[in-house]
């Protein structure tokens, strides 16, 4: 559900984050600032900027934990029982 209101600080890092594999388009409108996308990237920027994080592009806001979770659609080999391994 997209923002009525431009997000601001970690609301808008998290937000941004959360939506940064769909593209800035698409971050920019969940994080309320619709089709402006200059006021989004520098408010994303200065907010980045508060939390001491080093981000250039919104990609970069995307880890390797979020990585990982995509991968995991593979098949789970695991005991049928917790006694059995």
């Amino acid at each position: 559900m997209s923002s009525q209101t431009p997000l601001q600080g970690r609301e808008l890092v998290d937000c941004a984050r959360a939506n940064a594999k769909q593209g800035i388009e698409t971050a920019a409108h969940q994080c309320g600032y619709g089709d402006d996308l200059n006021t989004f990237a520098r408010e994303l920027r200065k907010a980045c900027e508060q939390m001491n994080l080093q981000v250039k592009e919104l990609s970069e806001l995307i880890t390797d934990q979020d990585m990982i979770l995509n991968l995991g659609t593979g098949e789970i080999i695991a005991p049928d029982t917790a006694s059995e391994l």
